[in-house]
């Protein structure tokens, strides 16, 4: 019999889940659609899709006031996205574009560097898609590359990964001295709501394009992934760059949050405050706040 892609890729992805704990798989099979199934996150169902919708829009009405202002005052905004696969990092960045003028706000998600730009500072690939005045990039990832998933998956030796942690830091702190807008997202996802994301995308014939090689292979390294977090996170944490946690659980919260946590930073209308809701204080803010069970660094 012939397999179908949907199924082949479903086996596919299947594969590495026998280092994931049966407590856990079990979880999954088990929940609802709209169910949350960690324990760790504070609400218990998924925001609903009319809610989400009317306040999504509301909030794109506030971005675009935003992306405005930027552009006449000649702002540089930088929003890094980052976490662990199937966290909601790209979904977030779209929905933020749905409606801004795409000349001004530009999506970067590089690929694997060249051989030519191995040989470059590291640093130099990014700073060649930094904002000028007037604009808003997303990195949907970014040089935090070199701090989570290289080192993980092997991709950078020790002394690379070090120099790095070790350089990152006053790179930074150059971007935000010279005016630029920082922002960095850590989507943080539960192990069950990773796993659950995984499974749908093999069943979807549309979401296939989302399933690589190194995404299967970081299933069975969710305990490499945390360490590599958590290190990253007690160099690179600073008073100039702090990390902005996400609990992405719930995609649809994690959006609107995410939202709401720019416009509240950028000073673009004096009474855009009382225009727009406060982010929620539990589902995102400081790093050693909205850190996961057991990974206090």
């Amino acid at each position: 019999m012939t397999v179908s892609t949907p199924e082949r890729n479903e086996l596919k992805v299947l594969l590495p889940i026998a280092n994931i704990p049966v407590e856990i798989r079990n979880k999954v099979e088990e929940a609802d659609r709209r169910e949350i199934i960690s324990a760790s996150y504070p609400y218990r169902i998924k925001l609903g899709r009319a809610e989400y919708e009317r306040r999504k829009a509301e909030l794109q009405v506030e971005l675009l006031k935003m992306q405005r202002w930027v552009k006449e005052t000649g702002q540089r905004v930088v929003l890094l996205f980052e976490g662990r696969d199937a966290a909601g990092k790209g979904g977030t960045i779209k929905r933020f574009m749905e409606h801004l003028n795409p000349r001004s706000a530009l999506v970067v998600a590089l690929p694997v560097p060249s051989e030519r730009e191995r040989g470059q500072w590291y640093f130099q690939r990014y700073v060649e898609c930094l904002p000028t005045s007037g604009e808003i990039v997303f990195f949907d990832r970014s040089w935090y590359n070199r701090a989570v998933v290289e080192p993980v998956m092997g991709f950078c030796t020790p002394a690379e990964h070090l120099r790095f942690l070790r350089d990152v830091a006053t790179f930074e702190e150059l971007l935000v001295n010279d005016g630029f807008h920082l922002f960095k997202f850590w989507f943080s996802v539960s192990r069950e709501e990773q796993l659950r994301r995984f499974v749908s995308r093999a069943r979807n014939p549309l979401k296939q394009w989302k399933i690589s090689d190194v995404d299967l292979r970081s299933l069975s390294l969710w305990d490499e992934y945390t360490e590599a977090k958590k290190t990253m996170f007690a160099a690179t944490d600073t008073k100039t760059s702090p990390w902005v946690v996400i609990k992405s659980d719930d995609k649809k919260r994690a959006r609107l949050n995410c939202m709401r946590y720019v416009l509240e930073h950028l000073p673009y209308q004096e009474d855009a405050r009382r225009r727009v809701t406060k982010p929620d204080k539990k589902l995102i803010g400081p790093a050693k706040k909205l850190y996961a069970p057991g990974e206090v660094w």
